[in-house]
């Protein structure tokens, strides 16, 4: 029987590329929009409605990073929306059937609100927190923190103190992320070491554009000893061949990388289909699913439609990113039993 969707929503999913905020609905972003106006009627931000149309989902690298600088950013500015908007967040992805996922978020200050990046982090881990909690969800929920390709060696340093303080409170891992066309990344060399030297385990957006694909800037990151690689798009034999020696986990994002021209041609065309042939641990994910409007259950629908997977195939898939979890054995156990029933 062929893969349908109701199959792809009713299968155990793990997700492991998700950033929180990119992952808030539209619908979300719209009742915060109205909570807002309700207390402050000379709000100039436009309804999220009409500022990011229902059906757009061709954001690039161009359009991407400024939609929420200049726009989420300002509407998600309180600890109120930002608790809300994560609780929203955990239920659409536990309604999609996703049954572990590691959200990933760049500690955040928010100094017109005396909000600091601690305070920013520790509300998100207590929404978490709570609902892993909650005997009644089938879902559980923990934290990657991110430094931003914008920020100093200093500022990633307080990511890396931040990500050591709460790794006891549901923090289980460091990344890079941001827009891939600045900084250079050399310069978080430290932050990554002292992270590696204490255990935390470390993920990179990685080749995400051809800019940000350069020998230099790969084989430093490699460098780095990462455990997962996000994106992995513009990326020579030779480290192909590296990432596979090293057994790195890959996180595979198709709709973004289509929606947002990161690949040349279609779904089809993904390189989802070269990593399926390897045995490196291969996990699909959204990335951010309120942007490009595509839950993790569309994006194995997907995967099965322009890859000709069967159910079969598909649970396989699934089941692929276990072994590249970053909290350990106990959850790896868990979701071994959610898959063997």
């Amino acid at each position: 029987m062929p893969v349908d969707i109701d199959y792809a929503e009713r299968l155990p999913k793990i997700e492991l590329h998700a950033h929180l905020t990119g992952s808030i609905s539209r619908q979300c972003l719209h009742e915060i929009w109205e909570m807002r106006r309700q207390r402050e009627p000379d709000l100039k931000l436009e309804d999220p409605l009409v500022a990011i149309p229902p059906e757009k989902v061709d954001y690039d690298v161009q359009t991407f990073f400024p939609l929420f600088s200049s726009y989420i950013y300002k509407l998600c500015d309180n600890l109120v929306s930002i608790e809300f908007s994560t609780r929203r967040v955990l239920v659409d992805f536990q309604t999609d059937g996703v049954v572990y996922v590691e959200f990933r978020t760049t500690p955040r200050a928010i100094p017109a609100r005396n909000i600091t990046k601690d305070d920013y982090v520790k509300t998100i881990l207590n929404v978490l927190r709570e609902h892993n909690e909650n005997g009644s969800n089938t879902m559980r929920a923990f934290l990657i923190l991110s430094i931003d390709r914008r920020n100093t060696a200093a500022e990633a340093q307080e990511v890396v103190n931040l990500a050591l303080k709460y790794r006891s409170a549901g923090v289980v891992g460091l990344d890079l992320c941001g827009n891939p066309a600045k900084g250079d990344i050399s310069i978080y060399t430290d932050a990554f070491a002292r992270a590696k030297a204490a255990g935390l385990p470390i993920t990179l957006h990685f080749a995400e554009i051809a800019e940000s694909g350069t020998d230099e800037e790969l084989n430093t990151l490699l460098s780095w000893r990462p455990d997962r690689l996000g994106h992995v798009i513009h990326v020579k034999d030779e480290f192909r061949e590296r990432i596979e020696e090293a057994n790195i986990g890959v996180e595979l994002c198709l709709s973004c990388n289509v929606h947002a021209k990161l690949i040349t041609g279609t779904y089809a065309d993904h390189h989802f289909g070269f990593w399926r042939t390897t045995g490196v641990p291969v996990a699909l994910c959204t990335d951010d699913a309120g942007v490009f409007c595509s839950p993790l259950s569309q994006e194995y629908y997907l995967a099965a439609t322009h890859f000709g997977l069967s159910r079969d195939e598909l649970k396989e898939l699934a089941q692929r990113p276990i072994r590249a979890i970053f909290t350990g054995a106990e959850e790896r156990s868990r979701l071994e039993r959610v898959f063997d029933n």
